[in-house]
């Protein structure tokens, strides 16, 4: 994907007024939105060719990650690592869990969905902010498996 093919997915952002478009052609994977001030801007997703810097730091560290699981989002929401603002984490880095644990909740239309661990293990990271929004198919969790 060039630049011209940027600048034309842009101007059809304007053309339409859409604030946010996802495009994937070829493999590569372009997100994108639109600020508060209406500006255009692109966050990459997933690029074959032309690695940004910190896209490439992110491939390194899924190579260092080889042998362990990912825990994935099953849907759009907003992610809380626990049941209410003042509980205890359901699980931080570190902390074993096991097969059908509740490790998160995500919140999609107002519901409070429980997420829970298909296998049994250690957490190794946690890669999301508390509050943040998730798409689907987003990593949440790596998971150590035992």
């Amino acid at each position: 994907m060039n630049l011209d093919e940027l600048k034309s997915y842009i101007e059809f952002m304007d053309e339409h007024n859409l604030s946010e478009l996802e495009i994937e052609v070829a493999g590569k994977r372009v997100k994108l939105k639109k600020d508060s001030g209406g500006q255009s801007y692109i966050l990459p997703q997933m690029m074959q060719q032309n690695v940004p810097a910190q896209l490439a730091e992110k491939s390194e560290t899924k190579n260092e990650r080889e042998g362990l699981i990912e825990i994935k989002s099953p849907m759009v929401g907003t992610f809380y690592r626990a049941s209410s603002p003042g509980a205890k984490s359901y699980v931080d880095v570190g902390q074993k869990v096991k097969s059908g644990d509740v490790v998160c909740i995500l919140e999609a239309m107002k519901l409070m969905n429980e997420i829970k661990a298909e296998i049994s293990g250690k957490i190794a990271e946690i890669l999301v902010e508390n509050g943040s929004p998730v798409e689907y198919g987003q990593t949440l969790f790596v998971v150590d498996p035992e």
